[in-house]
């Protein structure tokens, strides 16, 4: 159905593309992977015309199709939910997924109707519900998500690209897209999958296309490989494992800080928990168990019923950023983009940002060598890939934005870094430096609070993990008694215990 041949893409004189191939069969399931930074997402804008290619064809049914523009793609039958949704919060489902395309009756008036009885078939079509009458910032995250797949679906879409549709979802929801995905490969539609889980994609997908650094590097069937061969293909090496080793447990380690009592409200369950230094911390529970909810509780920026704990042994309560960072407690929030970075700023400015302090001269002015050298500094600690220090954020991968968040922290000699979804829409070799550079911190004696919604990564990496359940913590598990079994068992019942 779609053949991509010998794409290249330049940027003045910068190719980033060097002769791409691509292949997708009507009723398949193909993953296009690779590191972030590979190439994936703008060979994805030039199929879908939002990008023109500099060199190279692209084929759909055999014939020789050129794109000016996102619509034409659109006409060919070509579809795309972007990993950031385009849906306008305030407006429903039916409005969102006829937006711009609205059906008119003979006086020029919406045909509410039968674009409601369309949209109603679609989502039947998929066999999923969504209230199609409220806005949809009122839908979960998942139920946005069909909207976007069925908005595309009612333009004729029998080409869909999802770029990382399960970032966001919870267990069960990917589950419920996974069952959507093999509903539309039964009713023919080809469908390109981009996702950095690669538990997805032998579980989902048919075919495989692996790309490295604006390469093509190769093509096969999900049958035909397994995951170290699949992990080596996209970053060129093989990771001898994926986390690093954990050192010994050290029972004697000052406590930096002691939760005596958190409860994030009036009759709700009382949170307690200790963070050593040179430990990883980790935080498990399902998706809206109050595990983020009970960090910024602690830093003062989440209401709290109750909030007792002693930072290096001072009682105190934190009223706000501004006091963390003063107490060297640095966030790393789970939203890089709108949370975490200043996108078009400069790598420097951003890690500058709660410095500027620092760099002060002669009381009004800043020295601009000084915050150079610190820049650069910081950034060689935590290896972000750029140009220099004077490239935008939003010009980098997902793996080097988490590390210029990193580098800031650093640079304000924090002694407690939290990290909430520390890997989230990286690729496994970013993932493995991110991995590298945590245990790296605590070997230097800092302390980490790690909150994630990967198994693997919390049973990986953490010397301890608090389990959450119904907004708080319901077991304390370390040693060998941290593993899925067990974490999962504790974050489903809600069981009480400590084990070591």
């Amino acid at each position: 159905m779609l053949e991509l041949r010998g794409i290249k893409k330049s940027f003045g004189r910068i190719e980033v593309l060097h002769g791409i191939d691509l292949t997708v069969r009507a009723g398949e399931v193909h993953a296009l992977l690779g590191e972030n930074g590979a190439g994936k997402s703008t060979l994805m804008k030039i199929l879908c015309g939002i990008l023109a290619p500099s060199e190279g064809t692209i084929r759909i049914d055999g014939e020789v199709k050129r794109f000016a523009d996102y619509d034409q793609a659109i006409e060919a039958g070509i579809g795309i939910v972007f990993q950031e949704f385009s849906l306008i919060p305030d407006m429903n489902a039916v409005e969102n997924m006829f937006l711009a395309r609205e059906l008119r009756g003979p006086l020029g008036l919406l045909d509410k109707k039968t674009m409601r009885r369309r949209a109603a078939e679609v989502l039947l079509r998929l066999g999923i519900e969504v209230p199609l009458d409220v806005p949809v910032r009122r839908l979960s995250v998942a139920q946005q998500q069909f909207v976007e797949i069925a908005k595309a679906l009612l333009l004729d879409a029998r080409i869909l690209v999802l770029d990382e549709p399960t970032a966001t979802l919870t267990p069960s929801e990917v589950e419920h897209l996974f069952k959507v995905m093999r509903e539309l490969r039964r009713q023919g539609v080809a469908v390109v999958f981009i996702s950095h889980h690669l538990d997805e994609i032998f579980e989902i997908c048919d075919r495989i296309t692996v790309l490295r650094d604006g390469n093509f590097v190769g093509e096969c069937a999900v049958a035909d490989i397994d995951n170290d061969r699949l992990v080596e293909m996209m970053v060129g090496r093989r990771l001898e494992a994926n986390f690093p080793p954990k050192p010994a447990p050290n029972a004697s380690a000052p406590v930096m800080i002691d939760v005596e009592a958190i409860q994030l409200r009036k009759g709700g369950p009382i949170s307690r928990f200790q963070l050593r230094q040179g430990e990883i911390l980790g935080f498990a529970g399902l998706v809206g168990s109050g595990r983020t909810e009970t960090v910024l509780a602690m830093l003062g920026t989440h209401p709290a019923a109750r909030c007792e704990m002693r930072i290096d042994g001072q009682s105190l309560r934190l009223s706000g950023p501004d006091e963390a960072l003063a107490r060297g407690i640095g966030l790393l929030p789970e939203s890089r983009k709108e949370q975490g970075l200043i996108t078009s700023f400069s790598i420097l400015q951003n890690i500058s940002l709660n410095n500027y302090g620092k760099y002060r001269k002669n009381h009004w002015f800043l020295d601009l060598k000084a915050e150079q050298v610190a820049t650069e500094e910081a950034m060689a600690r935590v290896r972000v890939k750029a140009q220099g220090p004077h490239a935008r954020v939003d010009t980098l991968s997902g793996g080097n934005q988490q590390k210029v968040v990193i580098a800031r922290w650093l640079n304000h000699q924090m002694k407690v870094l939290v990290f909430d979804e520390p890997t989230r829409g990286i690729d496994v070799g970013a993932k493995a430096e991110i991995y590298a550079l945590m245990r790296a911190f605590t070997a230097q004696g800092y302390a980490i609070i790690m909150i994630s919604s990967e198994l693997p990564e919390v049973i990986g990496m953490s010397d301890r993990v608090c389990v959450f359940r119904s907004g708080g913590i319901v077991a304390t598990v370390e040693g060998e008694a941290i593993h899925a079994e067990r974490i999962m068992s504790f974050a489903t019942t809600g069981r009480v215990e400590h084990v070591a």
